[in-house]
């Protein structure tokens, strides 16, 4: 009996054969998506994701993050945790039991030569709750009361990339889903022609930190839940303007073929990646107009470009601090702002002052900008880096240390004008309530009224989840 031809290429026509046989079409689709999106009239029509949370566990506070990610380790002594013992021992050994069969980085096998190495800047309290902070940041210094310091921090990696890796992941294994692309699968975007995620990243002050985009990686979960990055010079986002040389006449040919091609395939193999890549190509179309506009800080205020230190077009810290609350106003889920200055082996005291020199205004102005708005009470702002660094020296700075390290955060639920938790009298160990990286993100998500041992995804015949099998949320915190 004869086979139709039809029918017998629908039988042999395998997902893998298709995907691997039409790949130039698929890009030649993207980019013709671009130029004209009525040529997608006739792809299937995607319903923008609402969550997978349709009621919240929990009544919600926060509505937005922005996460300003200090990489490369921030001294706690340098910041945001004083520790007169320390001060009074500069220069004396340090004491082994405090080091004795203890992961450290580079100065590990050196423990019957550490010495102490106290405080490099005063510290100061600030504002009506007396908060102490260090002087070398006495814009946030101004914060106080609207901030929540916590000083119990842990965390599992003491170097850098599995650091960053755990703090954004809940893991040290490369390929899980970040914390930013969790959130934005369980609650969503409000904004249908921004991603949900953004990443920005700047540098100065100190080495340079290397950031990989494995932070901002939706892992196993679907592709449209990865972290957008934004570029800090020519174009905002890679192909976001059309390419020269390119008409629309000549791609309507072979976007015609591909697109046809496409809709029988996808009848055929019912497969939701298909249908998923078209929704982003029409997400990349609605992009050439709106992400134009919302990077041209230059059409802010002047006071406002004075307040933050921003100057358009520059990439620096303050332009991407305006740039955060721009994209916090259009309704953008998670924001998470990189500044790569923050790894002090040596020269702590000046590298300091000079990094603290390109965050601690426009931090403040954030802050303040956000709260001026009426915006702070459900964003959450969230200041720091993948770990802390030693109360011992190397030589004129400090190694990596995750045994306590500091953070604050602010507004989306959180108490201002407290402290949480400490570290002992040399800042070495976390000693009073305790905060894992683990809890850190379980109380993340509860301010966005979501359960963490809720908000799981199956895959390869397991339940995973942010958390893992871990995670309390700090619950003193919360308003």
């Amino acid at each position: 009996m004869a086979i139709d031809i039809n029918e017998e290429t629908k039988l042999n026509l395998t997902r893998r054969t298709f995907l691997g046989k039409s790949v130039r079409g698929i890009g030649s689709l993207a980019l013709a998506s671009l130029l004209s999106p009525s040529l997608l009239k006739a792809a299937p029509k995607i319903e923008k994701w609402q969550g997978i949370i349709t009621e919240p566990h929990i009544t919600p506070k926060a509505k937005r993050v922005i996460h300003l990610c200090m990489a490369g380790g921030p001294s706690h002594l340098e910041t945001l945790d004083y520790k007169p013992k320390l001060a009074e021992m500069h220069g004396k050994p340090m004491p082994q039991s405090y080091t004795k069969g203890q992961p450290i980085a580079q100065l590990q096998g050196q423990a019957n030569s550490l010495k102490c190495l106290g405080p490099t800047h005063e510290f100061k309290k600030f504002g009506e709750s007396g908060q102490e902070m260090s002087s070398a940041f006495p814009h946030i210094g101004s914060l106080a009361d609207d901030i929540c310091i916590v000083r119990s921090l842990r965390t599992e990696q003491i170097n850098h990339d599995p650091a960053h890796t755990f703090m954004n992941t809940g893991t040290a294994i490369s390929g899980r889903p970040s914390m930013g692309s969790w959130l934005l699968y369980g609650l969503g975007s409000e904004n249908e022609n921004l991603p949900g995620y953004v990443v920005l990243i700047s540098s100065g002050g100190g080495q340079d930190q290397p950031i990989a985009n494995r932070q901002w990686h939706s892992g196993f979960l679907p592709g449209q839940f990865q972290g957008v990055q934004f570029n800090s010079s020519g174009d905002p986002v890679h192909y976001v303007s059309s390419p020269d040389g390119v008409s629309q006449e000549q791609q309507q040919d072979v976007v015609g073929a591909v697109q046809s091609l496409n809709s029988i395939l996808n009848e055929t193999v019912d497969d939701p990646t298909i249908a998923t890549r078209i929704n982003q190509y029409e997400m990349a179309f609605r992009m050439q107009t709106s992400v134009p506009e919302l990077t041209d800080i230059s059409k802010e205020p002047q006071d406002i470009l004075d307040m933050y230190g921003a100057k358009p077009g520059d990439g620096s810290y303050a332009s991407n601090c305006l740039l955060a609350r721009r994209l916090a106003e259009r309704g953008v889920r998670f924001i998470q702002l990189y500044h790569r200055g923050w790894d002090h082996h040596g020269g702590i005291q000046n590298a300091i002052k000079t990094t603290a020199g390109y965050v601690d205004k426009a931090t403040a102005a954030l802050v303040n900008d956000l709260k001026q708005r009426g915006m702070l009470d459900d964003t959450l702002v969230i200041w720091g880096g993948e770990f802390g660094r030693t109360p011992m020296a190397q030589g004129s700075g400090r190694d990596h240390h995750i045994k306590g390290f500091s953070m604050w955060m602010a507004g989306g639920g959180v108490k201002g004008g407290i402290s949480y938790g400490n570290t002992d009298e040399l800042g070495y160990n976390a000693v009073e309530n305790i905060v894992h990286v683990h809890d850190f993100h379980a109380t993340m998500l509860h301010l966005f009224g979501i359960d963490h041992e809720k908000l799981i995804y199956r895959f390869q015949g397991r339940d995973f989840r942010l958390t893992d099998v871990h995670g309390h949320v700090v619950k003193d915190i919360l308003t």
